[in-house]
């Protein structure tokens, strides 16, 4: 969910009134905020891991005479990526690839360190909006939710080719939905009748199982986790973690703004251990031989920053909206796989 609707967020955030490319993007959720926790000064580089409509991007760049690389994996923001470039020359470059590969995109960009980072992480409102891409339980498209159309599987495939029970695993794990068994048992009675093809199919199934809250739709966690699993956005998430560390100059900052619990608890998690409040040890190692670690990060304010109530008033889909940064410090990077102990 990177960029707001047209019209909605913070209309003082930085880039609401001096982006040259304002008036046709999308402000993102926690915009001001971002862009105070990554601080751009003249001079800097910085990433935009999660580029879509170039909300933060644009921000970054109005906010100081800095340099952007944005970062994104769907063909389709390159429109965006042209305005951004024009509003901006020499200032701006679009790297067509994952975040998680973030290391390997800006090293054959001829950049090793940079200054800051920012992830927005999850769908895009422009991916939402637009029913052939298949997210949305609300428009009827076909069943995709591919962040790069064309690559991998599509939801259909797990739908329709997954077991029961690694279905009602997906769905329980990436959804967090109790009703995961009955979700999973009723998608392969439908699908034994007829391929499950379209997002409004699928939402009926689901909703003939699940009782929906008052304002939330019955299927929403399991689109959620089968959109999560096809693009492997956790894994994606902590990929992207581990290569900011690696990326950020000393007192270089990272800001990510999450949208649910799941990416939430990814961050949170390597943050604390990252700043010194999970030991800072190898809990795979003898107590003789554990190596303590020195913090990589300091965080820049305490716990997580959500939005204010009146971004929330206009753009329900910030109410959810968790930022978490920090600040570089001079320690060398930790290894990778303490990314999969803390998680």
């Amino acid at each position: 969910m990177r960029d707001m609707a047209p019209g909605s967020g913070s209309g003082r955030g930085p880039g609401a009134s001096h982006d040259p490319a304002a008036k046709t993007a999308h402000l993102p959720v926690l915009c001001a905020e971002v862009i105070a926790a990554l601080a751009p000064r003249d001079g800097e580089v910085f990433v935009d891991g999660t580029f879509g409509a170039g909300g933060y991007s644009g921000a970054l760049l109005a906010a100081a005479d800095c340099r952007v690389y944005g970062i994104d994996r769907d063909a389709s923001v390159l429109l965006h990526a042209e305005r951004v470039t024009a509003a901006y020359p020499g200032r701006f470059t679009l790297l067509r690839g994952r975040f998680g590969d973030m290391t390997a995109l800006l090293a054959e960009a001829g950049i090793a360190q940079v200054d800051g980072v920012t992830l927005d992480i999850g769908v895009s409102s422009m991916q939402l909006d637009q029913a052939a891409r298949g997210f949305s339980f609300q428009q009827d498209g076909p069943l995709d939710m591919r962040m790069d159309t064309g690559s991998g599987e599509s939801a259909a495939d797990v739908v329709n080719g997954y077991e029961e029970a690694d279905l009602a695993d997906i769905i329980y794990l990436h959804g967090e939905e109790h009703r995961s068994r009955a979700i999973a048992r009723a998608i392969v009675k439908a699908r034994a009748e007829a391929p499950i093809e379209r997002t409004l199919q699928l939402a009926g199934i689901v909703a003939r199982v699940v009782r929906g809250k008052p304002g939330h739709h019955p299927a929403t966690r399991t689109f959620q986790a089968l959109r999560i699993h096809v693009n492997d956005e956790l894994g994606e998430l902590q990929r992207g973690l581990v290569a900011a560390e690696r990326l950020l100059k000393p007192s270089g900052r990272l800001a990510v703004v999450t949208f649910h619990s799941l990416e939430d608890r990814v961050v949170k998690r390597f943050l604390d251990r990252r700043c010194g409040k999970g030991g800072g040890q190898s809990r795979h190692l003898p107590e003789a031989a554990t190596v303590l670690r020195e913090p990589s990060f300091m965080p820049i304010h305490k716990g997580a920053l959500a939005a204010s109530d009146a971004e929330a008033a206009r753009n329900p889909r910030a109410r959810s909206a968790k930022l978490r940064a920090a600040r570089r410090t001079e320690a060398p990077a930790w290894p990778a796989d303490d990314m999969q102990e803390a998680a």
